[in-house]
């Protein structure tokens, strides 16, 4: 018989945000603006870079079983028959509780140039994992509030794996990119199943996780500060489940192309504080948030670490026939 997971108050407290509403299918970063091609798949290639960037987020420190992530991504450039595309990949692990779960993808996009700019249209697919650590369970002895004999509580280690989607467009020109995207298109129901021995009999019980389609809007700026060599970098990411909306904002102050700081707001939650350096084609970025809702209480903040590196593609086609001539002298 299926049945619908039922959370432990653990995985239920870790699996909301802090404004006590949005769940979190996709993982949270305050560093957005560095990895927009994990929010949307059309923001892969926008420079002549391959772009490699990694990071770790390690959620309100000082409360067990807090959210842990980690993400990868990576992207470039392409030209084929003259047509301008992109490649990427990208995965994430989020540990949350008792249960964790792997989002891995491919990507691909096509832009074209429009309005002094360039329009991209992108596709990922991937898949989705989703697993719950049944060993771990811990169920007092039955009182008023407990039953130990719960079949909706899994006591061994489970784990369900299905296909997903995600598209986008991104609209990139000199002074500001945004982009519009749904992350989990299809609303993917991971189908978890604990099988039980009784003598001769093996009873297979299904539990099922669906990862909630998600709308988000990103949109990045670049403002040079005149006869100086500071850039003001304002940045929002506003997403939705499409039973509730949440979102965040990001005001970098950039030196030289090479030393930046910033502070952002994300709504009902928290203070954001970042710093990063660019030097030689490699990133390195830090952000500290402090909780202004009640978990702040219980947590001294959360901190998140981006590294990163760039390396230049050639896109050019004046040097793809060219052959070279020894001449002996």
């Amino acid at each position: 018989m299926k049945q619908t997971l039922r959370s432990l108050i653990i995985g239920l407290t870790m699996s909301i945000c802090a404004t006590g509403a949005f769940a979190q299918t996709d993982a949270q970063f305050s560093q957005y603006y560095e990895i927009p091609s994990y929010f949307n798949p059309s923001a892969i290639g926008q420079t002549d870079f391959l772009r490699i960037r990694g990071g770790m987020r390690m959620q309100w420190v000082g409360i067990d079983g807090a959210p842990r992530d980690f993400v990868g991504t990576a992207d470039m450039p392409l030209k084929v028959m003259g047509k301008r595309l992109a490649v990427g990949v990208l995965f994430d692990t989020d540990k949350a509780g008792l249960y964790n779960s792997l989002n891995a993808g491919a990507q691909i996009a096509y832009s074209r140039k429009l309005l002094g700019g360039s329009l991209s249209a992108g596709l990922q697919i991937g898949f989705f994992d989703q697993g719950f650590k049944g060993s771990e369970v811990y169920i007092p002895d039955d009182d008023n509030y407990h039953d130990s004999n719960d079949d909706g509580i899994p006591t061994q280690d489970i784990h369900g794996t299905a296909l997903d989607l995600a598209a986008g467009v991104w609209f990139t020109h000199r002074y500001f990119s945004a982009g519009l995207s749904a992350t989990h298109l299809t609303s993917p129901t991971v189908t978890m199943t604990a099988e039980t021995a009784s003598g001769s009999q093996t009873t297979a019980q299904e539990f099922q996780f669906q990862a909630k389609r998600t709308l988000y809007f990103t949109a990045i700026s670049n403002i040079p500060i005149n006869n100086t060599l500071f850039e003001i970098v304002p940045s929002v990411l506003v997403k939705s489940d499409l039973s509730f909306t949440t979102g965040e904002a990001t005001v970098r102050c950039r030196y030289d192309k090479f030393l930046t700081f910033g502070l952002g707001y994300r709504w009902r939650d928290a203070v954001v504080a970042s710093v990063s350096a660019e030097f030689k084609n490699i990133f390195i970025g830090y952000s500290y948030d402090y909780a202004t809702s009640a978990i702040a209480k219980a947590s001294s903040g959360s901190h998140e670490v981006f590294a990163g590196y760039r390396m230049k593609i050639d896109m050019s086609d004046k040097n793809r026939h060219r052959h070279k001539n020894i001449r002996i002298m």
